[in-house]
């Protein structure tokens, strides 16, 4: 189960923080200052990415990235990162594809929401028509590359999150229509 960060100091004022039951009648622990009483909500991480895609020789692609960093470094995954502050979860999710996978992209509706308690993250994955076959692969990423369904590396993936992605992406592309697919990841 996913462990709370440890919050020590007041982001206000910089006194120390202990973890109680606020005053307010909040039914969980949380992190609150012991000079200015403030409250420190701790929440997940919302990651946003895309399922770039096109067709290719009668078949449907996907673009993924071979990962450059931890976690799991050498492993393929669709472009995705943690959201910034001041931008929305589809400007998040086109930055990802740029930065990993430098592609153009027509951003298209969110596809997934997947909670992954266990490490505090929420995961928004977009669909997105790939533009251009020209690619320009961030630091992030050794290599990127165009998978059918049937050439993906199921046992080489990074995440959890990414295969359940892309059997949702494939099973409603058989069908034509593709809906919004939300799932707790336990």
């Amino acid at each position: 189960m996913f462990t709370r960060p440890s919050i020590k100091f007041c982001k206000s004022c910089g006194a120390s923080i202990t973890y109680r039951l606020p005053d307010d009648g909040d039914t969980k622990q949380r992190a609150i200052c012991t000079a200015c009483n403030t409250v420190h909500y701790e929440n997940p991480l919302n990651v946003v990415g895309t399922i770039p895609y096109l067709e290719k020789n009668g078949k449907l692609h996907v673009l993924m990235c071979l990962r450059n960093i931890e976690p799991r470094k050498g492993k393929w995954t669709l472009p995705a990162g943690f959201m910034e502050l001041d931008e929305t979860a589809s400007e998040g999710a086109a930055r990802e594809t740029q930065e990993e996978a430098g592609a153009q992209i027509e951003m298209q509706a969110l596809f997934t929401v997947l909670s992954v308690p266990a490490v505090g993250q929420v995961h928004l994955h977009y669909r997105a028509k790939l533009l251009s076959e020209v690619y320009d692969p961030g630091y992030e990423t050794t290599e990127v590359r165009l998978f059918s369904e049937d050439e993906l590396p199921w046992d080489e993936m990074a995440f959890k999150t990414i295969k359940t992605t892309l059997k949702h992406f494939f099973e409603d592309a058989k069908t034509g229509v593709f809906t919004l697919h939300e799932r707790d990841l336990i």
